[in-house]
């Protein structure tokens, strides 16, 4: 089985401050815009960093022609800035049952834990190494915000990175794990079954049209016991 994990909001929780600052400043230095100066709220959950940078600027009066010009150049500067912002421990941020899950998990043959994210890769990697669970995920694997701004894009390409001799990982054997109704539709998407978990900002009612819905970490130990 490929396993495909989400971040925020499923691994890790209340760890968002600094990505966030990060990205503002990034839009501050390429595109002058203050985003903590726009009025309508966008909820970051679930999105990729471009999709959440594209939406910010184009409330600001940004043309897409401009911010498809400077998209490499927001990315850069977010993960320049990340790094300088990032605690240098997020293990307080781990959610319960999370770091049980992946340790058993890890020690099941033919197991494989991989990752789609919204995060730009190296925003992600920064993350789960300050959390303590980066050992589980290796490099050269799963899908992230800076491989591509539509979500729906990653479950795909992930499979793709899991792959063998030009194949990519069977559908029937790959499951995305997530937190919002984003993470479900892009493992729709792809055909690919979705258990969700509770955690982030949407309740277990919210998250129906996933395979398996989990209270916590805990739990999700539970159903990935009964459907492993």
């Amino acid at each position: 089985m490929l396993l495909l994990f989400d971040i925020d909001g499923t691994l890790v929780g209340a760890a968002a401050a600094a990505h966030r600052d990060a990205l503002y400043a990034a839009l501050l230095e390429v595109h002058g815009v203050d985003a903590s100066a726009l009025t309508r709220p966008l909820s970051p959950a679930g999105r990729t960093d471009g999709e959440i940078s594209r939406a910010l600027l184009l409330q600001a009066g940004v043309s897409a022609l401009r911010i498809d010009d400077r998209a490499d150049d927001v990315r850069e500067v977010c993960c320049r800035e990340y790094a300088r912002l990032c605690p240098p421990s997020l293990a307080d941020r781990v959610l319960p049952g999370i770091p049980d899950l992946l340790q058993w998990l890890s020690e099941i043959d033919d197991v494989r834990l991989s990752l789609v994210t919204g995060n730009y890769e190296p925003v992600a990697r920064l993350k789960l190494a300050r959390a303590g669970l980066g050992r589980h995920f290796p490099s050269g694997q799963g899908a992230f915000g800076s491989d591509a701004e539509d979500r729906a894009a990653l479950p795909p390409l992930a499979r793709r990175r899991a792959g063998a001799d030009g194949v990519s990982y069977p559908r029937d054997q790959t499951i995305v794990i997530g937190d919002t109704p984003r993470d479900i539709a892009c493992a729709l998407a792809d055909g690919l079954r979705c258990f969700a978990v509770a955690t982030g900002p949407f309740a277990t009612s919210q998250l129906d049209d996933a395979d398996r819905v989990a209270a916590d970490g805990h739990e999700l130990l539970e159903v990935f016991g009964e459907f492993l």
